[in-house]
């Protein structure tokens, strides 16, 4: 319970001592884009425009932001002079992947074929019959899958 008076949640409800709160709506958060560290962001980002057919949003020397044509989707790109490639699956020691990519395809062997002539490489491990997993071309696991069934 919090004292009499002040901000609290939405709305406006009265304090047992007798006084009204003055309710705070929450905070807005969108999520922007998910960022991946490499040794020159811009390469990255190349890499990944040619993948996705996506267009470059904004460029500065050491950080790229691509998006969807759209632009309801982005990915961001900063350039870590000491990054150490990650590894997947997990070693116990060494850099460890700390996330990934799933990106839906409409034809799994093509795909797959178009990222690994953009640079892409294979996963030695491969956990799913009906999924690649690919390293871009920092180290970065990424999936491709096809969906199927219902989407919504």
């Amino acid at each position: 319970m919090a004292a009499c008076g002040g901000d609290v949640d939405l709305g406006r409800t009265a304090a047992p001592c007798g006084q009204y709160y003055r309710m705070k709506p929450p905070p807005r958060f969108t999520l922007a884009a998910t960022t991946l560290d490499a040794p020159d962001a811009r390469e990255l980002a190349q890499f990944y425009l040619r993948l996705l057919g996506w267009r470059t949003r904004r460029e500065e020397p050491d950080w790229v932001e691509i998006a969807s044509p759209d632009g309801t989707a982005g990915l961001s790109f900063q350039t870590e002079p000491l990054f150490e490639r990650p590894q997947w699956p997990s070693r116990g020691s060494g850099q460890q992947m700390m996330m990934h990519l799933d990106i839906e395809v409409n034809d799994l062997s093509s795909a797959a074929d178009h990222a690994l002539a953009l640079g892409a490489t294979v996963a030695d491990f491969q956990p799913q019959a009906d999924v690649r997993v690919l390293c871009d071309p920092a180290g970065h696991p990424f999936c491709l899958f096809v969906r199927t069934g219902p989407t919504g």
